[in-house]
């Protein structure tokens, strides 16, 4: 079941809760992590390399790591759809949470 979603945040600090809720699947953080990390992955191999058409892969790898998790573990609607750069933001701080072991990988 898809849950509802606030449609308004104050601010981000308020968000972030929010977003850890709709993240509480292990699998679906992983999938976000592994997402987030081959974002940073292409963006850098097309600085390197200078392979700028590289960067058309970002939104396909971040977004469809991120709803593969949604969908099929959270049985969630991403907040992306109602909140698009507080998500964004969400992403990379989780990501930071992880990888910094507040939270469990």
């Amino acid at each position: 079941m898809l849950s509802a979603m606030p449609d308004k945040f104050s601010s981000f600090k308020e968000f972030y809760p929010y977003y850890l809720k709709e993240h509480k699947n292990r699998t679906s953080r992983r999938l976000h992590v592994v997402g987030s990390l081959l974002v940073l992955a292409i963006i850098a191999t097309a600085i390197i390399t200078g392979s700028w058409m590289l960067l058309w892969l970002v939104p396909f790898v971040g977004y469809g790591f991120a709803w593969v998790g949604h969908f099929f573990f959270e049985k969630n609607k991403p907040a992306t759809f109602k909140h698009p750069l507080y998500s964004l933001m969400g992403d990379w701080v989780m990501l930071k949470d992880v990888l910094t072991g507040r939270l469990p990988w």
